[in-house]
C-alpha cells in the first residue's frame, strides 16, 4: 500500500518540477502561478521521503496530510466533482495512513483499531 502511493507521489511531484503542459494548464485553472509548480514539488518530496524513512514516517505522514489538505482546499472553489478531484487527496490520504498504520506498530499501539 505505501510503495504505490510513494510511487504515485513520487510521480506528481516529479511533474510539478518539469511542469508539462498540464501542470502549465492546471495551474491556470487553479489561479496559481506557474512559479509555484517547483515549491509545491519541493515540498510534497520532502514530505515523501520523510514518509519512506522508518524513523520519520510518522511526521512525513503528518506532513502529506497538511498538503493534501491545501490540496482539498484548492479544488473546492473550481466546482469539480466532489467524488472526484475534490475529495480525490482524501483518498490519497487514507492509503498513506492506511499504509503506516500496517507498517509501523507504534501507530498500531498509539490507536488501536480494538482494545
Amino acid at each position: 500500500m505505501s510503495g504505490l502511493i510513494v510511487a504515485f507521489l513520487l510521480f506528481d511531484a516529479g511533474i510539478h518540477l518539469m511542469k508539462p503542459a498540464p501542470v502549465v494548464e492546471a495551474f491556470a485553472k487553479l489561479g496559481y502561478p506557474l512559479r509555484l509548480a517547483v515549491t509545491l514539488g519541493i515540498i510534497e518530496l520532502v514530505c515523501v521521503v520523510l514518509y519512506v524513512i522508518p524513523r520519520t514516517s510518522i511526521l512525513g505522514a503528518i506532513l502529506l496530510t497538511g498538503y493534501l489538505g491545501g490540496a482539498i482546499a484548492t479544488q473546492l472553489p473550481t466546482g469539480n466533482s466532489l467524488f472526484g478531484e475534490v475529495l480525490f487527496p482524501v483518498y490519497i490520504g487514507v492509503i498513506v495512513w492506511g499504509g503506516i498504520y500496517l507498517r509501523d506498530e507504534r501507530l498500531r499501539k498509539l490507536i488501536p483499531l480494538r482494545s
